[in-house]
């Protein structure tokens, strides 16, 4: 089983709390709006897999503005802001940009947002999520409220 912390939104804060929750985490996606890389720091001190995609507020950055990364025979695009269309033979689209956490199949391919972690807003609370993927392939994918944030 991978157990995948999937972040989004940092805006320049990544609560201490956020780095202990993820400490259990296989590896580490940042789907964009880190701002400042320093604050990822804490992150790439864990030592785990961190990937991370360019936001919209990650100007500019080495980051790339799409990953594609395949998990136990299933395949995701990472991605900052949803594209209207996934790339072909994608399973999941995982994305940030809108702060509210969501999942959602549109046209055959599932769309998840783990929310925004330090910007409480939009009617959603502050959040992050674990993204899970069995050696058999089964996706399963939890929204973790970030209280006190």
């Amino acid at each position: 089983m991978r157990k995948i912390a999937v972040l989004s939104d940092t805006h320049d804060v990544l609560p201490a709390t956020i780095v202990a929750a993820v400490r259990s985490a296989d590896e580490i996606w940042h789907l964009g709006d880190v701002c400042l890389p320093s604050t990822l720091d804490d992150l790439t001190a864990l030592g785990l897999p961190l990937y991370v995609v360019c936001g919209n507020c990650d100007n500019p950055m080495n980051w790339p503005q799409r990953r594609r990364l395949e998990r136990h025979g299933r395949t995701f695009q990472l991605e900052h802001i949803p594209p209207e269309r996934p790339l072909p033979g994608v399973d999941a689209v995982l994305h940030g940009h809108t702060h509210v956490p969501r999942d959602e199949v549109v046209r055959g391919v599932r769309y998840l947002n783990p929310g925004c972690i330090t910007h409480a807003n939009r009617g959603a609370p502050a959040s992050f999520a674990w993204l899970m993927v069995s050696p058999a392939g089964e996706v399963t994918w939890e929204i973790v409220l970030a209280k006190g944030m």
